[in-house]
This record gives structure tokens, C-alpha cells and sequence, in this order.
């Protein structure tokens, strides 16, 4: 038997440590299987609404539980880290000549900093625990990575609640928080869950371009422009086209109009995902023309590296093709031969869209 005082002396010095690390948020969720999020994942997969992200479905059995990835688990420690924007997410609507990069991907790579920290947290907690007389502490860490459900951990651990948009929402910090965990097998006191605070609102809803909700608290994924524009490989389907704008790596439409957003400050955003220069608006015509070494440069270090230069210049044809302007002809149609079929695809749209 774990001594209590000991383990909530671990949760105060964990909590301090995690905010010097960069966290805003940190709650303790049970590792034990939630039978409502688990349901909902089942009814989602079974409607086919993941799209051709197989891997939510191949490790479905995993991804159920915390203890059905790892049957040691006793709690889950939910952290979250800001990204809130300084910037109007949808202010770049009006300006076709650029494209517009969702708010997340405009500094460095997520998965970088986020795992940095949960490790040093991590470390640090075993250590600590092995001082207090806690010997063989076990941990696994994740963020975005695993068969993990992020969110409905980050609700049970009270870090906020899964808005009409499904993603976390928080009192404090909004819609902006990227999520990360610790599995641990200490036997932590879970905290109070979050509550739903969405009220009659449905801003998310009606916000979204391509209607990807086809209820609140729903989310299609294969209607998605965040899905379309990073997960799909192949042709973007012609109905998603015109609606996708400018929006070139994912999109913050259900996220930015969110009514608790006027809580989250831009100060407490971690300065990694400061955007950088030349992802804050970056002009399409330097896009089109960039081959795989030139993406691979421009993107190092950055989320958007992931999808590939083939991907990313699709969705800057399909931008370019919305945007009305004649100037983008000569760029368009030097990618009609492209290599990737999908790019050229893409390019032969454009350019009838232009012609």
C-alpha cells in the first residue's frame, strides 16, 4: 500500500514542475476504461468516419482504455501546453495570394516540444518517487503518437471538456491546447472530471466550411479540411474544393470562433510555436515552385514536414486555383507534368479553375 501523503506530495511537486516545464494544464485521469468514450470511438469507426486513417481502427483495442495499451497503468497524468494565437486565425481569408497554415503547425513541431517535456517530467517524477521510498515507478509517455484518446482523457482528468467541435475545450485557455501524457503505474487520485460548458452555442458548427459535423459533439473526418488537407494522400475530392479556400496545412475555423477563446492569452502560449516569419503568411507562388529539397529545407523542423512536399504543393494548387488571380497561371502550369499524378491532377484543376 502506497503511502497518501506520499503520493500527494508527488502530485504538488509534479503539478510545480510541469508549469515550469511549459505546461498550462495538468490533471490525473483514471487509467481504467472509460465504457462511454469507448463506446462513442466504436460507433465512430463503425460509421466509417476516421476516412483512411486506418490506424485509429487497426488499434482500436489499444486505444479504448489507457489499461488496454498498458495493463500496469494505475493513472494517467493529462498535461496540456498553450499555442493560443496572437493573430486572428481568419484573417488571411481575404488574402488569396498567401496561404493560410493552421495555427499549431506555425512554429515548431508539436511532437518535438511537447515529448521534450513530458520525458523531463517523467524523469522527474521517477526520481522523486524513488527519494520518497517509491521504488520502480513505471512511465510511458505520449503525445499524438500512440493509440492513445487524448482528449477524453484530458475531459476525465479535467483539463476542460470535448466541445460541439470535439476537440478540448478550456475555461482558461480556450481552444488551444495541445495535449500530452504520462502513464504511470502510481496510484494518483484522479481529478474532478471537466464540464460541458457549450451550452445553446453552435458557432463550431456553423463555422465549419465543408460541414463536417454532422451533429454536435461529431466530427466526419473524411469532410474535415484539417483531414483533407494533411491525412488524405490522394486526390482531394472536387465537392471540398472551393470551400477549402486558402488553406493550405489544416484549418482553425471551429477552433477560432469558439466564445471561450476571449479567456486564452497569447502570453501563456509556449514560445516554440511563436510562427515563424515565413509560415505567418506565406505567399503561394513560393510554394508551387518548390521541389522535395527545397519543402524539406523550408519545413525542417516543422510539423508540416510529415505530409510530404507531393501533398503540400496539392494543397497549394488547390489555393491557387480558388484564388481568382490570373498571375498564378505560369506556376500552375509548369506543375501539369509533375511527377506525382496527384499533383498534376491537382494542377489540371487549377488550371481550368484559372483558365
Amino acid at each position: 500500500m502506497v503511502n497518501a501523503a506520499v503520493i500527494t506530495r508527488l502530485k504538488a511537486d509534479l503539478e510545480a514542475e510541469a508549469a515550469r516545464l511549459g505546461f498550462v494544464a495538468v490533471g490525473i485521469a483514471p487509467a481504467a476504461a472509460d465504457a462511454r468514450a469507448a463506446a462513442r470511438l466504436d460507433v465512430w469507426l463503425g460509421e466509417h468516419m476516421h476516412g483512411s486513417m486506418d490506424w485509429m481502427e487497426a488499434r482500436a483495442h489499444h486505444r479504448r482504455s489507457p489499461q488496454g495499451l498498458w495493463p500496469e497503468a494505475q493513472s494517467v497524468i493529462a498535461l496540456g501546453m498553450s499555442y493560443a494565437p496572437a493573430a486572428d486565425p481568419l484573417a488571411l481569408a481575404a488574402h488569396p495570394e498567401v496561404g493560410r497554415i493552421s495555427a499549431y503547425a506555425q512554429g515548431a513541431d508539436y511532437h518535438d516540444v511537447v515529448k521534450k517535456a513530458l520525458k523531463a517530467l517523467a524523469r522527474g517524477l521517477v526520481a522523486e518517487a524513488a527519494q520518497r521510498g517509491l521504488e520502480d515507478v513505471g512511465v510511458k509517455v505520449f503525445t499524438d503518437t500512440a493509440p492513445v484518446m487524448e482528449k477524453p482523457l484530458a475531459a476525465a482528468a479535467g483539463l476542460g471538456w470535448q466541445g460541439k467541435h470535439s476537440n478540448l475545450v478550456s475555461r482558461t485557455h480556450g481552444s488551444w491546447l495541445l495535449l500530452g501524457e504520462i502513464y504511470t503505474t502510481l496510484p494518483f487520485a484522479p481529478d474532478a472530471p471537466g464540464e460541458d460548458h457549450c451550452g445553446s452555442c453552435n458557432a463550431c458548427q456553423t463555422a465549419c466550411p465543408t460541414q463536417a459535423f454532422p451533429a454536435p459533439y461529431r466530427l466526419d473526418a473524411r469532410r474535415c479540411i484539417s483531414y483533407l488537407t494533411i491525412e488524405h494522400k490522394g486526390p482531394i475530392p472536387h465537392e471540398f474544393r472551393k470551400a477549402i479556400g486558402n488553406r493550405i496545412y489544416g484549418c482553425d475555423d471551429c477552433l477560432a470562433v469558439c466564445p471561450w477563446n476571449k479567456f486564452a492569452s497569447a502570453a501563456q502560449a509556449n514560445k516554440a510555436f511563436l510562427p515563424r516569419a515565413e509560415f505567418a503568411a506565406p505567399r503561394l507562388a513560393e510554394l508551387l515552385a518548390l521541389d522535395d529539397a527545397g519543402f524539406r529545407r523550408l519545413f525542417s523542423g516543422s510539423p508540416i514536414k510529415r505530409i510530404g512536399r507531393d501533398r503540400f504543393v496539392r494543397n497549394c494548387l488547390i489555393a491557387a486555383g480558388n484564388s481568382g488571380d490570373l498571375e498564378f497561371l505560369g506556376a500552375v502550369r509548369a506543375l501539369l507534368a509533375d511527377a506525382d499524378p496527384v499533383v498534376a491532377e491537382a494542377a489540371q484543376w487549377a488550371t481550368a479553375m484559372l483558365g
